[in-house]
């Protein structure tokens, strides 16, 4: 008959504390990481909001070249996205 081990492996305490020791410094960067992520992306959106609250009053928005700023905008947020990655 052959000997068949299913693939683990046996660890002790230590080892496995080493690891969730790792793995929570792992969970909090990552974290840290998306929530800088999105504190970036708050301020990347805060003046527009801002700017369109400013007179709420006006039923009109004149807004020249809106195509090109938001396509401009559009890659502002996309590079910024991908350097964060």
């Amino acid at each position: 008959m052959k000997d068949d081990d299913f693939g683990f492996t046996l660890v002790d305490e230590a080892e496995i504390r080493k690891y969730e020791e790792e793995l929570k410094q792992k969970i909090t960067d990552e974290q840290l990481s998306a929530r800088e992520k999105l504190e970036g992306l708050r301020d990347m959106f805060m003046p527009l909001l801002n700017r369109l609250s400013r007179d709420p009053d006006r039923h009109y928005i004149f807004w020249p070249n809106r195509v090109e700023k938001i396509e401009e905008f559009v890659k502002k947020i996309e590079a910024y996205i991908d350097e964060n990655d």
